[in-house]
C-alpha cells in the first residue's frame, strides 16, 4: 500500500492522539486512590461488599476504589488493630473483642452481658458525645482512626428442652463465652466453652444441653436445629455484638475531605446493610424450625444485675474504661434495667 502525504500525516496524528489518551489514562490511574479494606466476614456478605465498593467508585467518579479482603485472606482477624496501625491494611472492619488485649475499651464496646437490650439503645450509647469521645481517644492512642460502628443482631439461648426461667438451667450444661459464663455462675448454672465448629457434636452427644452463640439463622446454618429446637430470648444483650471500623492514620489523613465524606457515608451504609441482612436472616428462618420463648422480665433484669461484676472488672482496667462503664450504668438505670 502506498501512503500519500495526507495519509501519513493522518496516521501520525492518530498515533499522537492515542499517545495523548494513553498519557491521560496513565495520569488518571495514578490519581486514583486505592484503599485496602479488610472485613472479618467471609463470602456470605459478598453482595453487600460489591454494593459498598460500587458506591464508593460511583460517588467518587472512579477516583476512589476499594480493594476488598474477606476474613482471613490477608490478615487474621485478631491482628486487625495492629495491622491497620502499621498500615498493612488501610481500613479494618472487626469487633472489639478481637483486640481487647491491646485496647482497653475493646471488650466493653464489643458488648458486655446486660450492656444494652435493643439496637436503638446501643445506638444511643455509641452516638452519644461522651462514648464517641472515649472510643476516638482509645483508638487514637492505639495508632488508629475510629470511623464508627456497626450492629449485630440476636444473641440468645438454644436448648434441647424448653426453658421458662433461669432456674430451669441449673441442671443443664450451657456453652457460653467467659463473660457470659461469669454471669450465669451467679445463678449456679454450669457452663463450658466450645468453639462453633464443635457445637453440633457437643449438642448431639450430650456434652452440652444448650448454647448461647447467636440468633436463629446462625443456629440453622450450624444445623443445630437438628439437635435442639428451643430458642429462648434472654433480653441480656441485643444486638449480641457490635462491629467497629478503624483506619490507618496516614492513609486516612492523606484523603481529601470529599473522599473522607464518601467513605464515611458508604461505610455507614455497608454497616446498615449487614445489620439488615442479619435481621432478614433471623426473620426468614422457616416457621417451625424453632419453638420460641422469652425469659421473664425479672430474670432478664437479674442477669443485668449479675453482670455488674463483669462490668466492674472491665472498669478496673483503666480510668477510660471506668467512664465507659459509668455510661453503661447510667443508661441501664434510665432504661429500668438496674
Amino acid at each position: 500500500m502506498t501512503f500519500t502525504t495526507f495519509t501519513r500525516r493522518a496516521a501520525l496524528g492518530a498515533l499522537a492522539g492515542a499517545a495523548a489518551l494513553a498519557s491521560v489514562a496513565t495520569t488518571a490511574s495514578a490519581d486514583t486512590v486505592r484503599l485496602r479494606f479488610h472485613t472479618f466476614y467471609g463470602t456470605e456478605i459478598d453482595p453487600i461488599a460489591k454494593k459498598f465498593r460500587d458506591a464508593v467508585k460511583e460517588a467518587s467518579n472512579g477516583t476512589l476504589r476499594i480493594q476488598y479482603f474477606r476474613g482471613g485472606e490477608l490478615v487474621a482477624s485478631d491482628q486487625f488493630a495492629d495491622a491497620v496501625a502499621k498500615g498493612t491494611v488501610d481500613i479494618v472492619h472487626g469487633t472489639g473483642g478481637y483486640w481487647s488485649g491491646q485496647i482497653d475499651v475493646g471488650n466493653i464496646e464489643a458488648g458486655l452481658p446486660g450492656a444494652w437490650a435493643t439496637v436503638a439503645e446501643a445506638k444511643g450509647l455509641f452516638e452519644s458525645a461522651e462514648v464517641d469521645a472515649l472510643l476516638t481517644e482509645a483508638y487514637a492512642e492505639a495508632g488508629t482512626v475510629y470511623l464508627g460502628k456497626g450492629y449485630g443482631h440476636n444473641y440468645d439461648l438454644l436448648t434441647k428442652e424448653p426453658v421458662t426461667s433461669l432456674d430451669d438451667l441449673k441442671t443443664r450444661k450451657i456453652r457460653a463465652t467467659s463473660n457470659v459464663a461469669k454471669v450465669l455462675a451467679a445463678f449456679d448454672i454450669p457452663t463450658v466453652y466450645l468453639p462453633a465448629q464443635e457445637l453440633y457434636i457437643g449438642m448431639s452427644t450430650g456434652v452440652i444441653d444448650g448454647a448461647i452463640y447467636g440468633g436463629p439463622v446462625e443456629y440453622e446454618q450450624l444445623k443445630l436445629h437438628e439437635t435442639a429446637t428451643n430458642y429462648t430470648f434472654m433480653n441480656m444483650l441485643m444486638p449480641g455484638w457490635t462491629e467497629t471500623f478503624l483506619a490507618n492514620p496516614e492513609a486516612w489523613n492523606s484523603l481529601s475531605d470529599e473522599h473522607k465524606e464518601i467513605l464515611e457515608t458508604a461505610i455507614q451504609q455497608f454497616a446498615d446493610d449487614i445489620h439488615q441482612w442479619l435481621a432478614d436472616g433471623n426473620e426468614g428462618v422457616a416457621e417451625g424450625t424453632f419453638q420460641y420463648a422469652t425469659l421473664p422480665d425479672a430474670d432478664s433484669k437479674a442477669l443485668t444485675q449479675a453482670a455488674q461484676g463483669v462490668w466492674q472488672e472491665e472498669a478496673a482496667r483503666s480510668p477510660r474504661n471506668q467512664k465507659f462503664i459509668d455510661a453503661l450504668v447510667a443508661n441501664a438505670k434510665a432504661q429500668g434495667r438496674l
